[in-house]
């Protein structure tokens, strides 16, 4: 009697042995009759808001002569900015900076060399994009005036913003997820399949890029740009 007992529990063990294995085998092989495809999505979008920045430095040997001058030149930019159309809340004057030559350990004792640097910025921030791209070039006439730009500021001065991204992702998105339904019928269409629904899906990064690409091309640098997004998402062949 307990041999029969245990033949009767070593074949039901055997049976399920053979039963899990083949279950697992089966799901496995349902969850890889799949495709991932990516989607790409594309729009062309316009900035909608400008920051410029507008750097000017003075040099002299007398603060107080110095930041005299600072002040006027300060009054002298202003006021081209607002007769070029800018409002005075689009207008911000930042802080004077200063730099005491003396103070600098390692200066170079140069006896005609101005000992006070001051310099101040003054950022314009609207949403007229165009009149900021318009106003640029007459900034010359300030130059004419004897004002100086700092380097780095005149020649990259505005940064140009799209910041109604979030406006467009779900059209986008939409775009990017249909683009991937395309790639994946192509896919089954081959493999004698038919695209089910979705398994999962990553949205992508949205990248920002400018319109015109170059070398040396900064986004910021363009109103009229490019956002792009790339999605992967897995569908279910059946």
């Amino acid at each position: 009697m307990t041999k029969i007992i245990a033949a009767v529990f070593l074949a039901a063990g055997l049976a399920l042995g053979g039963f899990f294995p083949g279950y697992y085998y089966y799901q496995a092989k349902l969850n890889n009759n799949s495709v991932t495809v990516k989607g790409l999505s594309e729009m062309d979008v316009r900035a909608d808001t400008a920051i410029w920045k507008l750097k000017f430095v003075i040099t002299g040997n007398e603060l107080s002569t110095a930041q005299q001058k600072i002040n006027t030149q300060a009054a002298e930019i202003r006021k081209f900015l607002t007769e070029q159309g800018f409002k005075e809340n689009e207008i911000k004057l930042g802080r004077i900076e200063t730099n005491d030559l003396m103070a600098n350990p390692y200066r170079n004792n140069d006896a005609d060399r101005s000992r006070f640097i001051l310099s101040q910025t003054i950022t314009v921030k609207t949403n007229n994009v165009d009149l900021v791209e318009k106003s640029l070039p007459q900034t010359d006439s300030l130059i004419g005036k004897g004002i100086i730009f700092d380097s780095a500021s005149y020649e990259y001065p505005v940064s140009y913003i799209f910041t109604r991204l979030n406006e467009i992702k779900p059209q986008m998105l939409e775009q990017a997820t249909k683009n991937a339904k395309e790639a994946a019928y192509e896919f089954a269409k081959s493999s004698e399949s038919k695209v089910g629904k979705i398994r999962r899906a990553n949205q992508g990064v949205f990248s920002i890029l400018p319109r015109e690409q170059s070398n040396g091309s900064y986004e910021s640098q363009q109103i009229e740009k490019t956002v792009r997004v790339v999605s992967t998402i897995e569908f279910w062949l059946e």
